[in-house]
């Protein structure tokens, strides 16, 4: 049976990701790509109060099963699928809805932490950084958690300030040398996503020969 080819993707957060991850997605056809999030591998914090998810750390590593991440991979490259509950960001008028996944010639890996988790890294064929300057990534963050989550200004900027930064600088930029693709993001990844899309279909290609 052919392996599938899986590629890890990771950046700073902000740093454009999902953006740069639905356009590579939408650039195949589904049963050729598989996309797994690590948001979906948060251990539950339930019952946490507005406050107590302020100051909640959820850009550390501790924030998540690795273990069970990893698990996962492992079945789709062995060619099993499986299912999981998608992440709801601990809002609790939110019912998680049961997300499916299957194997496919790409598997897109993404998270903050794919390449620190060493037990993931060593799943990847190929390693990709999402790469954008500190003040793009914070004005983005801004504009993401106050106007499309609702946060507060000043919570948003505490997580980023006492969170987000930190854990940038300790467990995601020391990674950025692993990188085998590394594309800028500051102001379109255009260029990037045409040459990753190209030479994944190659991938395709072999997988389906």
């Amino acid at each position: 049976m052919q392996k599938p080819f899986i590629v890890g993707i990771t950046g700073g957060s902000a740093s454009g990701k999902t953006t740069f991850l639905n356009k590579l997605i939408n650039a195949f056809r589904p049963e050729d790509i598989c996309l797994i999030s690590q948001d979906n591998y948060y251990i539950p914090q339930p019952g946490m109060t507005k406050e107590e998810n302020v100051f909640f750390n959820f850009d550390e590593p501790a924030a998540f099963d690795s273990h069970r991440y990893a698990e996962d991979i492992l079945k789709l490259r062995q060619g099993q699928s499986f299912t999981c509950l998608e992440y709801t960001f601990n809002n609790p008028d939110v019912v998680p809805q049961k997300l499916s996944f299957n194997p496919a010639p790409i598997i897109i890996v993404e998270g903050i932490f794919t390449f620190y988790f060493e037990e993931v890294a060593q799943l990847l064929d190929l390693k990709v950084y999402i790469d954008a300057e500190e003040h793009v990534k914070m004005h983005r963050r801004i504009i993401r958690d106050k106007v499309e989550r609702g946060y507060d200004l000043d919570d948003v900027l505490y997580k980023y300030l006492n969170h987000v930064v930190p854990a940038y600088e300790k467990f995601i930029k020391p990674y950025k040398p692993d990188a085998d693709i590394i594309i800028p993001n500051n102001k379109h990844f255009d260029r990037g996503l045409e040459v990753l899309v190209s030479y994944l279909n190659t991938k395709v290609q072999t997988y389906k020969a």
